[in-house]
């Protein structure tokens, strides 16, 4: 915005340069003019005439840049908007299609470990009575072997 501000003020302090430059170069000209006192007021007031109607054109032009410039800015500001808008839903959408694939992972993770867990304990569970067989059966042929 202060870029915007920056560039209307050059503007009007370029027309009133422009102005000013105008009148003084035309007051130095009227008065170094061998004129006489009649003519030289009929050429001061149509010079000043001329100046008005310019500065008047260059009023309406300043104007009218002013509104293309402002209407310049509100276009890129809507069109910035507009990107940060969809990059924003964009980014919504991908931080939540990430946050759903790693939830499905942890929960696959937690349904593996629960079955690793039951197949561990199935088979701890398998060696402890196979464990308890074998110490069955040698106790029968330990008792056998002592009849």
């Amino acid at each position: 915005m202060s870029e915007q501000q920056n560039n209307q003020n050059n503007g009007r302090d370029f027309v009133l340069g422009s102005v000013i430059g105008g009148l003084v170069g035309a007051a130095v000209a009227l008065l170094f003019a061998p004129k006489s006192g009649r003519e030289l007021r009929e050429n001061i007031n149509k010079s000043s005439g001329d100046l008005r109607e310019r500065a008047g054109e260059w009023k309406d032009v300043a104007y009218e840049k002013s509104g293309e410039w402002k209407d310049k800015a509100v276009e890129s500001s809507n069109q910035f908007s507009k990107n940060v808008s969809e990059r924003s839903q964009d980014l919504t959408a991908k931080v939540k299609d990430k946050t759903k694939y790693f939830q499905d992972r942890v929960k696959n993770i937690r349904t593996n470990e629960d079955d690793e867990a039951e197949k561990a304990a199935q088979e701890v569970a398998e060696a402890i009575e196979e464990a308890a067989q074998e110490l069955e059966k040698q106790q029968s042929s330990t008792t056998t072997s002592n009849l």
